[in-house]
Protein backbone atom coordinates (compact mmCIF):
# COMPACT_ATOMS: atom_id res chain seq x y z
CA UNK A 1 0.00 0.00 0.00
CA UNK A 2 1.42 3.41 -0.98
CA UNK A 3 0.74 6.89 0.39
CA UNK A 4 0.72 9.91 -1.94
CA UNK A 5 2.61 13.00 -0.75
CA UNK A 6 1.14 16.27 -2.09
CA UNK A 7 2.05 19.96 -1.87
CA UNK A 8 0.31 21.22 1.30
CA UNK A 9 -1.55 24.55 1.55
CA UNK A 10 0.94 27.17 2.78
CA UNK A 11 -1.06 30.40 2.69
CA UNK A 12 -4.18 31.99 1.27
CA UNK A 13 -2.35 33.98 -1.41
CA UNK A 14 0.07 31.21 -2.47
CA UNK A 15 -1.07 29.04 -5.39
CA UNK A 16 2.19 27.36 -6.36
CA UNK A 17 5.60 26.44 -4.99
CA UNK A 18 8.98 25.39 -6.39
CA UNK A 19 10.66 22.14 -5.40
CA UNK A 20 14.02 23.59 -4.31
CA UNK A 21 15.86 20.38 -3.37
CA UNK A 22 15.38 16.74 -2.40
CA UNK A 23 16.79 15.79 1.00
CA UNK A 24 16.24 12.08 0.25
CA UNK A 25 16.83 10.13 -2.95
CA UNK A 26 14.47 7.92 -4.92
CA UNK A 27 14.29 4.49 -3.28
CA UNK A 28 15.58 5.67 0.12
CA UNK A 29 14.09 4.32 3.33
CA UNK A 30 12.42 7.21 5.22
CA UNK A 31 10.92 7.48 8.68
CA UNK A 32 7.69 9.18 9.66
CA UNK A 33 8.07 13.00 10.01
CA UNK A 34 11.54 12.85 8.44
CA UNK A 35 12.38 15.77 6.11
CA UNK A 36 12.36 14.57 2.50
CA UNK A 37 12.34 17.80 0.45
CA UNK A 38 12.53 21.59 0.61
CA UNK A 39 9.79 23.67 -1.02
CA UNK A 40 10.05 27.35 -1.86
CA UNK A 41 7.16 29.79 -2.25
CA UNK A 42 7.30 33.44 -3.25
CA UNK A 43 7.38 34.37 0.44
CA UNK A 44 9.20 31.65 2.37
CA UNK A 45 11.05 28.34 2.22
CA UNK A 46 9.71 25.37 4.19
CA UNK A 47 10.33 21.64 4.59
CA UNK A 48 8.22 18.72 3.37
CA UNK A 49 8.14 15.72 5.71
CA UNK A 50 7.23 12.06 5.27
CA UNK A 51 3.74 11.23 6.53
CA UNK A 52 4.67 7.61 7.23
CA UNK A 53 7.67 5.27 7.13
CA UNK A 54 8.51 3.36 3.96
CA UNK A 55 10.28 3.52 0.59
CA UNK A 56 10.34 6.94 -1.12
CA UNK A 57 9.27 7.09 -4.77
CA UNK A 58 10.00 10.51 -6.29
CA UNK A 59 7.55 12.00 -8.80
CA UNK A 60 8.50 15.71 -9.11
CA UNK A 61 11.98 16.95 -9.97
CA UNK A 62 14.12 19.67 -8.46
CA UNK A 63 13.23 23.04 -9.96
CA UNK A 64 9.65 22.01 -10.86
CA UNK A 65 6.94 24.59 -10.19
CA UNK A 66 4.00 22.76 -8.59
CA UNK A 67 0.47 23.96 -7.78
CA UNK A 68 -0.98 23.42 -4.32
CA UNK A 69 -2.20 19.80 -4.09
CA UNK A 70 0.14 18.48 -6.79
CA UNK A 71 1.71 15.06 -6.20
CA UNK A 72 5.37 15.33 -5.16
CA UNK A 73 6.16 11.71 -4.24
CA UNK A 74 4.73 8.50 -2.83
CA UNK A 75 5.80 6.31 0.07
CA UNK A 76 5.43 2.54 -0.23
CA UNK A 77 5.36 0.22 2.73
CA UNK A 78 8.31 -2.07 3.27
CA UNK A 79 11.97 -1.89 4.23
CA UNK A 80 13.55 -2.62 0.84
CA UNK A 81 12.34 -2.42 -2.72
CA UNK A 82 14.43 -5.39 -3.86
CA UNK A 83 13.34 -8.08 -1.32
CA UNK A 84 10.47 -9.57 -3.40
CA UNK A 85 12.89 -10.59 -6.22
CA UNK A 86 13.81 -14.29 -5.68
CA UNK A 87 14.21 -15.54 -9.26
CA UNK A 88 18.01 -16.02 -9.10
CA UNK A 89 17.81 -19.41 -10.88
CA UNK A 90 16.07 -17.86 -13.85
CA UNK A 91 17.92 -17.19 -17.10
CA UNK A 92 16.23 -13.83 -17.47
CA UNK A 93 18.24 -10.65 -17.82
CA UNK A 94 18.91 -8.08 -15.11
CA UNK A 95 16.05 -6.02 -16.45
CA UNK A 96 13.67 -8.95 -15.83
CA UNK A 97 15.05 -9.52 -12.32
CA UNK A 98 14.54 -5.91 -11.34
CA UNK A 99 10.78 -6.19 -12.01
CA UNK A 100 8.80 -7.66 -9.11
CA UNK A 101 5.89 -8.51 -11.38
CA UNK A 102 5.34 -12.33 -11.58
CA UNK A 103 3.43 -11.94 -14.86
CA UNK A 104 6.50 -11.41 -17.06
CA UNK A 105 5.80 -14.70 -18.88
CA UNK A 106 2.74 -13.14 -20.47
CA UNK A 107 4.75 -10.38 -22.18
CA UNK A 108 5.59 -12.40 -25.35
CA UNK A 109 1.89 -12.92 -26.04
CA UNK A 110 1.55 -9.21 -26.75
CA UNK A 111 4.34 -9.09 -29.35
CA UNK A 112 2.09 -9.57 -32.44
CA UNK A 113 0.46 -6.23 -31.63
CA UNK A 114 3.70 -4.30 -32.24
CA UNK A 115 2.73 -3.72 -35.83
CA UNK A 116 0.15 -1.18 -34.61
CA UNK A 117 2.17 0.29 -31.72
CA UNK A 118 5.26 1.20 -33.75
CA UNK A 119 3.42 4.15 -35.25
CA UNK A 120 5.24 7.46 -34.98
CA UNK A 121 3.04 10.46 -34.41
CA UNK A 122 4.11 14.09 -34.17
CA UNK A 123 2.31 16.56 -31.94
CA UNK A 124 1.60 19.89 -33.59
CA UNK A 125 1.49 22.67 -31.01
CA UNK A 126 0.56 26.34 -31.01
CA UNK A 127 3.81 28.15 -31.95
CA UNK A 128 5.18 31.25 -30.27
CA UNK A 129 3.88 34.20 -32.28
CA UNK A 130 4.94 37.21 -30.21
CA UNK A 131 6.23 38.25 -26.79
CA UNK A 132 2.91 39.75 -25.69
CA UNK A 133 0.65 37.00 -27.10
CA UNK A 134 -0.20 34.23 -24.63
CA UNK A 135 -3.14 32.58 -26.39
CA UNK A 136 -4.75 32.17 -29.81
CA UNK A 137 -8.09 31.06 -31.21
CA UNK A 138 -8.47 28.18 -33.68
CA UNK A 139 -10.63 29.99 -36.24
CA UNK A 140 -10.99 27.12 -38.75
CA UNK A 141 -9.54 23.82 -39.93
CA UNK A 142 -8.22 23.94 -43.50
CA UNK A 143 -7.79 20.14 -43.48
CA UNK A 144 -10.18 17.63 -41.92
CA UNK A 145 -9.58 14.82 -39.45
CA UNK A 146 -8.12 11.80 -41.26
CA UNK A 147 -6.87 13.77 -44.29
CA UNK A 148 -3.46 13.04 -45.75
CA UNK A 149 -1.26 16.13 -45.47
CA UNK A 150 2.13 17.00 -46.91
CA UNK A 151 5.00 18.64 -45.09
CA UNK A 152 4.56 22.43 -44.71
CA UNK A 153 0.98 22.23 -45.97
CA UNK A 154 -1.44 24.61 -44.25
CA UNK A 155 -3.76 22.62 -42.00
CA UNK A 156 -5.44 25.26 -39.82
CA UNK A 157 -5.89 28.96 -39.35
CA UNK A 158 -5.06 30.53 -35.97
CA UNK A 159 -6.13 33.97 -34.88
CA UNK A 160 -4.52 36.13 -32.16
CA UNK A 161 -5.55 39.54 -30.91
CA UNK A 162 -3.10 41.09 -33.38
CA UNK A 163 -3.00 38.93 -36.51
CA UNK A 164 -4.24 35.79 -38.28
CA UNK A 165 -1.75 33.18 -39.44
CA UNK A 166 -1.64 29.64 -40.78
CA UNK A 167 -0.56 26.51 -38.93
CA UNK A 168 1.40 24.17 -41.18
CA UNK A 169 2.14 20.46 -41.03
CA UNK A 170 5.63 19.76 -39.73
CA UNK A 171 5.79 16.43 -41.59
CA UNK A 172 3.75 14.36 -44.05
CA UNK A 173 1.18 11.91 -42.76
CA UNK A 174 -2.39 11.42 -41.54
CA UNK A 175 -3.97 14.34 -39.65
CA UNK A 176 -5.68 13.61 -36.32
CA UNK A 177 -7.39 16.74 -34.97
CA UNK A 178 -7.60 17.42 -31.23
CA UNK A 179 -8.73 21.02 -30.80
CA UNK A 180 -12.01 22.26 -32.24
CA UNK A 181 -12.84 25.36 -34.23
CA UNK A 182 -13.45 28.27 -31.87
CA UNK A 183 -11.26 26.89 -29.07
CA UNK A 184 -8.99 29.34 -27.28
CA UNK A 185 -5.56 27.72 -26.86
CA UNK A 186 -2.50 28.86 -24.86
CA UNK A 187 0.90 29.01 -26.52
CA UNK A 188 2.35 25.48 -26.61
CA UNK A 189 -1.01 23.68 -26.48
CA UNK A 190 -1.41 20.59 -28.67
CA UNK A 191 -3.64 21.30 -31.66
CA UNK A 192 -3.41 17.97 -33.50
CA UNK A 193 -1.15 15.03 -34.27
CA UNK A 194 0.26 13.77 -37.54
CA UNK A 195 0.75 10.04 -37.87
CA UNK A 196 3.29 8.79 -40.37
CA UNK A 197 1.85 7.32 -43.56
CA UNK A 198 4.10 4.28 -43.14
CA UNK A 199 2.15 3.36 -40.04
CA UNK A 200 -1.09 3.45 -41.95
CA UNK A 201 0.35 1.02 -44.50
CA UNK A 202 1.44 -1.41 -41.79
CA UNK A 203 -1.99 -1.35 -40.19
CA UNK A 204 -3.90 -1.80 -43.48
CA UNK A 205 -1.83 -4.62 -44.95
CA UNK A 206 1.28 -6.73 -44.47
CA UNK A 207 3.04 -5.11 -47.41
CA UNK A 208 6.61 -3.85 -47.07
CA UNK A 209 7.59 -0.25 -46.45
CA UNK A 210 8.34 0.12 -50.15
CA UNK A 211 4.58 0.14 -50.81
CA UNK A 212 3.95 3.04 -48.40
CA UNK A 213 4.59 5.84 -50.90
CA UNK A 214 1.79 4.49 -53.10
CA UNK A 215 -0.76 5.50 -50.43
CA UNK A 216 0.38 9.12 -50.50
CA UNK A 217 -0.96 10.76 -53.64
CA UNK A 218 -0.22 14.17 -52.10
CA UNK A 219 3.57 13.71 -52.36
CA UNK A 220 3.48 14.34 -56.08
CA UNK A 221 2.13 17.86 -55.50
CA UNK A 222 5.61 19.18 -54.64
CA UNK A 223 6.17 19.71 -58.37
CA UNK A 224 2.79 21.36 -58.91
CA UNK A 225 2.69 24.62 -60.85
CA UNK A 226 2.52 28.02 -59.22
CA UNK A 227 -0.47 28.47 -56.90
CA UNK A 228 -1.63 30.61 -53.99
CA UNK A 229 1.14 29.13 -51.81
CA UNK A 230 3.93 29.64 -54.33
CA UNK A 231 6.63 31.85 -52.85
CA UNK A 232 4.81 32.19 -49.52
CA UNK A 233 7.02 31.32 -46.51
CA UNK A 234 5.80 29.08 -43.72
CA UNK A 235 5.65 30.70 -40.23
CA UNK A 236 9.04 29.20 -39.28
CA UNK A 237 10.58 30.27 -42.59
CA UNK A 238 9.09 33.77 -42.32
CA UNK A 239 10.73 34.25 -38.92
CA UNK A 240 14.14 33.22 -40.25
CA UNK A 241 13.82 35.46 -43.31
CA UNK A 242 12.78 38.41 -41.13
CA UNK A 243 15.85 37.95 -38.93
CA UNK A 244 18.29 37.56 -41.83
CA UNK A 245 16.74 40.22 -44.08
CA UNK A 246 16.55 37.93 -47.13
CA UNK A 247 13.54 38.86 -49.33
CA UNK A 248 11.19 35.94 -49.97
CA UNK A 249 10.89 36.87 -53.65
CA UNK A 250 14.51 35.77 -54.17
CA UNK A 251 13.74 32.22 -53.07
CA UNK A 252 12.11 29.41 -55.03
CA UNK A 253 10.18 27.33 -52.52
CA UNK A 254 10.55 23.55 -52.50
CA UNK A 255 7.57 22.80 -50.26
CA UNK A 256 3.95 21.99 -51.02
CA UNK A 257 2.71 24.01 -54.01
CA UNK A 258 5.93 26.03 -54.04
CA UNK A 259 5.75 27.12 -50.39
CA UNK A 260 9.04 28.33 -48.87
CA UNK A 261 10.01 25.89 -46.14
CA UNK A 262 12.24 26.28 -43.10
CA UNK A 263 15.02 24.42 -44.94
CA UNK A 264 14.77 26.88 -47.84
CA UNK A 265 15.12 29.81 -45.43
CA UNK A 266 18.13 28.25 -43.70
CA UNK A 267 19.82 27.66 -47.06
CA UNK A 268 19.10 31.25 -48.04
CA UNK A 269 20.71 32.42 -44.81
CA UNK A 270 23.89 30.48 -45.63
CA UNK A 271 23.96 31.83 -49.17
CA UNK A 272 23.45 35.40 -47.92
CA UNK A 273 26.62 35.00 -45.86
CA UNK A 274 28.49 33.63 -48.91
CA UNK A 275 26.75 34.40 -52.25
CA UNK A 276 28.84 31.75 -54.07
CA UNK A 277 27.35 28.92 -52.01
CA UNK A 278 24.51 26.97 -53.63
CA UNK A 279 23.62 23.56 -52.25
CA UNK A 280 20.90 21.09 -53.00
CA UNK A 281 18.03 20.85 -50.52
CA UNK A 282 17.59 17.16 -49.76
CA UNK A 283 13.98 16.05 -49.71
CA UNK A 284 12.56 13.16 -47.71
CA UNK A 285 11.77 11.17 -50.89
CA UNK A 286 15.45 11.00 -51.89
CA UNK A 287 15.23 13.60 -54.65
CA UNK A 288 16.80 17.03 -54.68
CA UNK A 289 15.85 20.51 -55.72
CA UNK A 290 17.91 23.66 -55.80
CA UNK A 291 16.74 26.83 -54.05
CA UNK A 292 17.54 29.64 -56.48
CA UNK A 293 18.43 32.42 -54.08
CA UNK A 294 21.54 33.85 -55.78
CA UNK A 295 20.65 36.99 -57.72
CA UNK A 296 22.45 40.13 -58.85
CA UNK A 297 21.05 41.90 -55.79
CA UNK A 298 22.60 39.33 -53.49
CA UNK A 299 25.91 39.28 -55.34
CA UNK A 300 26.16 43.06 -55.25
CA UNK A 301 26.59 42.99 -51.52
CA UNK A 302 26.15 40.58 -48.65
CA UNK A 303 22.70 40.78 -47.08
CA UNK A 304 24.17 39.92 -43.72
CA UNK A 305 27.40 41.90 -43.19
CA UNK A 306 29.78 40.54 -40.61
CA UNK A 307 30.65 42.87 -37.74
CA UNK A 308 34.09 42.81 -36.21
CA UNK A 309 33.40 41.40 -32.76
CA UNK A 310 36.03 40.22 -30.31
CA UNK A 311 35.70 38.49 -26.97
CA UNK A 312 33.25 35.96 -25.58
CA UNK A 313 29.57 36.27 -26.54
CA UNK A 314 27.92 33.52 -24.51
CA UNK A 315 24.58 33.69 -22.70
CA UNK A 316 23.56 32.11 -19.44
CA UNK A 317 19.93 31.29 -18.68
CA UNK A 318 18.44 30.73 -15.25
CA UNK A 319 14.86 29.86 -14.36
CA UNK A 320 13.10 32.63 -12.46
CA UNK A 321 12.40 31.76 -8.85
CA UNK A 322 8.85 31.90 -7.51
CA UNK A 323 9.84 34.91 -5.40
CA UNK A 324 11.20 36.80 -8.41
CA UNK A 325 8.14 36.00 -10.58
CA UNK A 326 5.71 37.11 -7.87
CA UNK A 327 7.64 40.32 -7.17
CA UNK A 328 7.62 41.11 -10.89
CA UNK A 329 3.85 40.58 -11.18
CA UNK A 330 3.09 42.72 -8.14
CA UNK A 331 5.34 45.59 -9.17
CA UNK A 332 3.76 45.74 -12.62
CA UNK A 333 0.29 45.55 -11.05
CA UNK A 334 1.10 48.46 -8.73
CA UNK A 335 2.29 50.62 -11.62
CA UNK A 336 -0.88 49.85 -13.59
CA UNK A 337 -3.45 50.04 -10.79
CA UNK A 338 -2.32 53.05 -8.72
CA UNK A 339 -1.89 56.77 -9.36
CA UNK A 340 1.67 56.81 -8.02
CA UNK A 341 3.61 60.04 -7.56
CA UNK A 342 6.86 60.83 -5.76
CA UNK A 343 7.83 63.92 -3.77
CA UNK A 344 11.39 64.71 -2.61
CA UNK A 345 13.13 66.55 0.21
CA UNK A 346 16.54 66.58 1.85
CA UNK A 347 17.63 66.10 5.45
CA UNK A 348 20.64 67.41 7.34
CA UNK A 349 21.88 64.29 9.14
CA UNK A 350 24.32 66.15 11.42
CA UNK A 351 22.21 65.96 14.61
CA UNK A 352 21.58 62.21 14.33
CA UNK A 353 25.20 61.48 13.42
CA UNK A 354 26.35 63.46 16.48
CA UNK A 355 24.04 61.45 18.75
CA UNK A 356 25.27 58.16 17.28
CA UNK A 357 28.94 59.04 17.63
CA UNK A 358 28.39 60.20 21.24
CA UNK A 359 26.22 57.36 22.56
CA UNK A 360 26.69 54.37 20.22
CA UNK A 361 29.13 52.55 22.54
CA UNK A 362 26.98 53.00 25.65
CA UNK A 363 23.88 52.11 23.64
CA UNK A 364 25.37 48.84 22.44
CA UNK A 365 26.74 48.02 25.88
CA UNK A 366 23.32 48.43 27.48
CA UNK A 367 21.01 47.04 24.80
CA UNK A 368 23.31 44.60 22.98
CA UNK A 369 22.58 46.06 19.55
CA UNK A 370 24.08 48.89 17.50
CA UNK A 371 22.41 52.27 17.11
CA UNK A 372 21.64 52.72 13.40
CA UNK A 373 19.69 55.18 11.29
CA UNK A 374 16.67 52.90 10.78
CA UNK A 375 15.37 53.35 14.34
CA UNK A 376 15.34 57.16 13.98
CA UNK A 377 13.55 57.01 10.62
CA UNK A 378 11.01 54.46 11.88
CA UNK A 379 10.26 56.59 14.95
CA UNK A 380 9.95 59.74 12.82
CA UNK A 381 7.55 58.01 10.40
CA UNK A 382 5.37 56.77 13.27
CA UNK A 383 5.07 60.32 14.67
CA UNK A 384 4.30 61.78 11.22
CA UNK A 385 1.59 59.16 10.62
CA UNK A 386 -0.24 60.42 13.71
CA UNK A 387 -0.55 63.85 12.06
CA UNK A 388 -1.27 62.55 8.54
CA UNK A 389 -3.12 59.20 8.88
CA UNK A 390 -4.12 59.10 5.20
CA UNK A 391 -0.48 58.30 4.31
CA UNK A 392 -0.86 55.01 6.23
CA UNK A 393 -4.34 54.18 4.84
CA UNK A 394 -5.27 51.67 2.14
CA UNK A 395 -8.11 51.08 -0.32
CA UNK A 396 -10.34 48.01 0.08
CA UNK A 397 -13.04 47.89 -2.57
CA UNK A 398 -14.83 51.24 -2.38
CA UNK A 399 -13.66 52.01 1.16
CA UNK A 400 -10.56 53.67 2.61
CA UNK A 401 -9.25 51.87 5.70
CA UNK A 402 -7.41 53.96 8.32
CA UNK A 403 -5.30 52.23 10.99
CA UNK A 404 -4.75 53.52 14.52
CA UNK A 405 -1.46 51.63 14.71
CA UNK A 406 1.77 51.69 12.72
CA UNK A 407 3.02 48.38 11.34
CA UNK A 408 6.19 49.43 9.54
CA UNK A 409 7.52 47.22 6.73
CA UNK A 410 11.31 47.27 6.35
CA UNK A 411 12.70 46.31 2.92
CA UNK A 412 15.55 43.81 3.34
CA UNK A 413 17.78 42.41 0.59
CA UNK A 414 17.91 38.61 0.97
CA UNK A 415 19.94 36.08 -1.06
CA UNK A 416 16.85 35.07 -3.06
CA UNK A 417 15.49 38.59 -3.58
CA UNK A 418 13.84 41.53 -1.84
CA UNK A 419 11.64 40.72 1.17
CA UNK A 420 9.65 43.13 3.35
CA UNK A 421 9.20 41.90 6.95
CA UNK A 422 6.96 43.91 9.29
CA UNK A 423 7.63 45.53 12.69
CA UNK A 424 4.29 45.37 14.53
CA UNK A 425 3.10 48.38 16.59
CA UNK A 426 6.30 50.30 15.96
CA UNK A 427 4.65 53.47 17.33
CA UNK A 428 4.85 52.07 20.88
CA UNK A 429 8.47 50.85 20.65
CA UNK A 430 11.66 52.56 21.83
CA UNK A 431 14.72 53.11 19.65
CA UNK A 432 16.40 50.07 21.21
CA UNK A 433 13.35 47.83 20.62
CA UNK A 434 13.15 48.94 16.99
CA UNK A 435 16.87 48.22 16.44
CA UNK A 436 16.49 44.74 17.95
CA UNK A 437 13.46 44.01 15.78
CA UNK A 438 15.26 45.17 12.62
CA UNK A 439 18.34 43.07 13.42
CA UNK A 440 16.26 39.94 14.13
CA UNK A 441 14.23 40.26 10.92
CA UNK A 442 17.34 40.92 8.82
CA UNK A 443 19.04 37.81 10.21
CA UNK A 444 15.99 35.68 9.42
CA UNK A 445 15.86 37.11 5.89
CA UNK A 446 19.50 36.19 5.24
CA UNK A 447 18.84 32.63 6.45
CA UNK A 448 15.52 32.34 4.52
CA UNK A 449 13.65 31.68 7.76
CA UNK A 450 11.03 34.43 7.60
CA UNK A 451 7.50 33.15 8.13
CA UNK A 452 4.39 34.25 6.24
CA UNK A 453 3.07 36.04 9.32
CA UNK A 454 6.24 38.13 9.54
CA UNK A 455 5.83 39.37 5.96
CA UNK A 456 2.08 40.01 5.74
CA UNK A 457 0.28 43.20 6.69
CA UNK A 458 2.06 46.49 7.15
CA UNK A 459 0.71 50.03 6.87
CA UNK A 460 3.84 51.85 5.63
CA UNK A 461 7.19 50.80 4.12
CA UNK A 462 10.73 52.14 4.52
CA UNK A 463 13.46 51.16 2.05
CA UNK A 464 17.12 52.15 2.29
CA UNK A 465 18.81 52.23 -1.09
CA UNK A 466 21.60 54.32 0.38
CA UNK A 467 23.39 51.22 1.68
CA UNK A 468 24.09 50.35 -1.98
CA UNK A 469 25.13 53.91 -2.90
CA UNK A 470 21.87 55.24 -4.35
CA UNK A 471 21.71 59.04 -4.39
CA UNK A 472 18.05 59.36 -5.42
CA UNK A 473 15.28 57.02 -6.57
CA UNK A 474 11.51 56.72 -6.89
CA UNK A 475 10.52 53.64 -4.84
CA UNK A 476 7.48 51.62 -5.95
CA UNK A 477 4.55 51.14 -3.56
CA UNK A 478 4.24 47.96 -1.54
CA UNK A 479 0.61 47.07 -2.33
CA UNK A 480 -1.94 47.49 -0.74
CA UNK A 481 -0.10 50.23 1.16
CA UNK A 482 -0.43 53.80 -0.05
CA UNK A 483 3.05 55.18 0.64
CA UNK A 484 6.72 54.22 0.88
CA UNK A 485 9.71 56.25 2.12
CA UNK A 486 13.04 55.91 0.33
CA UNK A 487 16.31 56.61 2.15
CA UNK A 488 19.50 57.33 0.20
CA UNK A 489 23.22 57.75 0.73
CA UNK A 490 24.65 60.50 2.91
CA UNK A 491 26.95 62.92 1.06
CA UNK A 492 28.71 65.96 2.42
CA UNK A 493 27.50 68.93 0.40
CA UNK A 494 27.71 72.70 0.73
CA UNK A 495 24.46 74.16 2.06
CA UNK A 496 23.39 77.62 3.20
CA UNK A 497 22.80 77.90 6.98
CA UNK A 498 21.97 81.30 8.50
CA UNK A 499 23.41 83.09 5.47
CA UNK A 500 26.64 81.13 5.46
CA UNK A 501 27.81 78.25 3.26
CA UNK A 502 28.74 75.24 5.35
CA UNK A 503 29.50 71.59 4.65
CA UNK A 504 26.89 69.22 6.04
CA UNK A 505 26.11 65.48 5.63
CA UNK A 506 22.92 65.55 3.54
CA UNK A 507 20.49 62.82 2.51
CA UNK A 508 17.74 62.95 -0.10
CA UNK A 509 14.36 61.52 0.95
CA UNK A 510 11.73 60.28 -1.52
CA UNK A 511 8.09 59.62 -0.63
CA UNK A 512 6.11 57.70 -3.26
CA UNK A 513 2.37 57.72 -2.63
CA UNK A 514 -0.96 56.73 -4.15
CA UNK A 515 -2.65 59.95 -5.28
CA UNK A 516 -6.05 58.24 -5.08
CA UNK A 517 -5.83 58.48 -1.27
CA UNK A 518 -3.03 60.91 -0.49
CA UNK A 519 -3.24 64.47 -1.77
CA UNK A 520 -0.24 66.64 -2.55
CA UNK A 521 -0.69 68.71 0.61
CA UNK A 522 -0.69 65.61 2.80
CA UNK A 523 2.31 63.98 1.10
CA UNK A 524 4.49 67.08 1.21
CA UNK A 525 3.47 67.92 4.79
CA UNK A 526 4.19 64.33 5.88
CA UNK A 527 7.69 64.42 4.39
CA UNK A 528 8.40 67.85 5.88
CA UNK A 529 7.32 66.53 9.29
CA UNK A 530 9.75 63.59 8.96
CA UNK A 531 12.50 66.05 7.99
CA UNK A 532 11.84 68.23 11.05
CA UNK A 533 11.92 65.26 13.44
CA UNK A 534 15.18 63.95 12.00
CA UNK A 535 16.91 67.34 12.06
CA UNK A 536 15.81 67.89 15.68
CA UNK A 537 15.80 64.41 17.32
CA UNK A 538 14.74 65.91 20.68
CA UNK A 539 11.24 66.17 19.22
CA UNK A 540 11.11 62.38 18.99
CA UNK A 541 11.53 62.17 22.76
CA UNK A 542 9.21 65.06 23.56
CA UNK A 543 6.55 64.20 20.94
CA UNK A 544 6.37 67.75 19.60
Amino acid sequence: MSLTIKVPPVGESITEVTLASWKKKDGDQVQMDEVIAELESDKATFELTAEKAGILKIVAKEGDTLPIGAVVASIEEGSSASEPVTVDSSSSSKEDASASQPAIASAPTSQPATATTTSTSLQVKVPTVGESITEVTLSRWIKKDGDTVAMDEAIAELESDKATFELTAEKAGILKTIAKEGDTLPIGAVVCTIESSQTAAVESSSSSNDDAPSSQPATATTTAPSSYASGVPSPAAAKILAETGVPSKLITGTGKAGRITKEDALLAERISENPQVSKDVKKSDGGSQTAEVVSPKVEAGALKPEAAVSGSRTDRREKMSSLRKTVAKRLVAVKNETAMLTTFNEVDMSPIMEIRSKYKDKFKEKHGVGLGFMSFFTKAVCEALKDWPAVGARIEGEEVVYSNFADISIAVSAPKGLVVPVIRNAESMSLAEIEKAVAALAAKARDNKLTLEEMTGGTFTITNGGVFGSMMSTPILNSPQSAILGMHNIIERPVAVNGQVVIRPMMYLALSYDHRIVDGRESVSFLVRVKQLLEDPARLLLGV
